[in-house]
């Protein structure tokens, strides 16, 4: 990841983190619940955890077995380590690796404060980014992530990474946003800012190819259906890993040269000086969301989607 797209990434999550945002607010819920999360499933956590920063339910597909190893990538406050600690049970361990101090901090505290009583004994949360993560080769059974890796510059990286802690015969369950088409530059403006997660998103096709080409078999990228105009319901977010910005922020994220906003990847140079612009301050809409949504369906162009992937013996 370069140091600038780092730099900003890190801004966005280290301000929710301090946000506020929890399942009390009924928006957080609502957006949770329109991605798979079960109400019982968000009362048995801390209601911290859950910022509606999803756009799936990894655990919900990742079959996680007692006694496993599993590894969350973009832990955020750690509701998808708390609900697979669950599945794991005393004898397995949930791993969450996030790169903002902010939302390691949150998870831990959250981690100490455990909604049914006590503190999680299998859970643990580790600073790095998802590209380089600290832990042995061929030591996870399973590797989860939500709605984090469209954020890596080099997605590839991310995919060698993944096999390598892998071992033999581990899978990757992980629920993230693709994209169907191009943009078009009248919609990605307001689009990207409000479904954050759509700047660095790739086509479906090239997310299969990618992890094809890091090693894992049985590779499928599945469109969940869900509706992405969920986001809207959450007031001071301007999309589900686009938290506002500070007032003075860069109008424009550097774009990766494989990012959908980049000029050759499928953008003009138009989209590549605007797609990523962030909202101004905390708590504002960018566009007015409300409006975007009455003009646009931002399903016709992404989709959250379910992939799959198994790493051979």
């Amino acid at each position: 990841m370069s140091n600038s797209i780092e730099h900003l990434v890190r801004e966005r999550y280290g301000s929710v983190a301090k946000s506020g945002l929890s399942s009390e607010q009924g928006g957080v819920r609502a957006v949770a619940e329109a991605f798979g999360y079960t109400a019982e499933e968000l009362e048995s956590i801390p209601a911290e955890a859950n910022m509606g920063l999803s756009c799936g339910n990894p655990v919900a597909t990742a079959t996680l077995r007692e006694g496993e190893v599993v590894v969350d990538l973009g832990s955020g406050g750690g509701l998808d380590v708390f609900l697979a600690a669950e599945r794991v049970g005393p004898k397995g361990r949930a791993v969450g690796i996030d790169m903002t101090p902010e939302m390691i901090e949150l998870a831990r505290r959250n981690a100490a404060k455990r909604a049914e009583g006590g503190a999680y004994d299998n859970v643990e949360f580790h600073l790095a980014t998802i590209d380089r993560l600290p832990l042995a080769d061929s030591s996870v059974d399973c590797v989860i992530s939500n709605c984090v890796i469209n954020l890596a510059p080099d997605k590839q990286a991310v995919f060698r990474e993944v096999a390598r802690v892998l071992k033999p015969g581990g899978r990757l369950a992980v629920s993230d946003i693709a994209l169907k088409r191009p943009l078009p530059p009248e919609v990605s403006r307001d689009a990207l800012a409000y479904v954050g997660c759509i700047a660095g998103a790739i086509p479906v096709e090239e997310y299969r190819r990618g992890l094809l080409e890091a090693g894992f078999a049985e590779v499928a990228v599945v469109d969940s259906g869900a509706d992405l105009n969920a986001y809207s319901k959450v007031e001071n977010q301007s999309g589900c890993c686009s938290p506002s910005m500070a007032e003075g922020a860069p109008k424009s994220l550097p774009v990766a040269a494989s990012s959908c906003c980049a000029p050759g990847g499928g953008a003009t140079a138009e989209l590549a000086a605007s797609c990523c612009a962030p909202a101004s301050g905390e708590g504002e809409l960018h566009g007015d969301l409300r409006e975007l949504l009455s003009r646009y369906d931002v399903n016709d162009y992404a989709a959250s989607v379910k992939v799959f992937a198994v790493k051979p013996r």
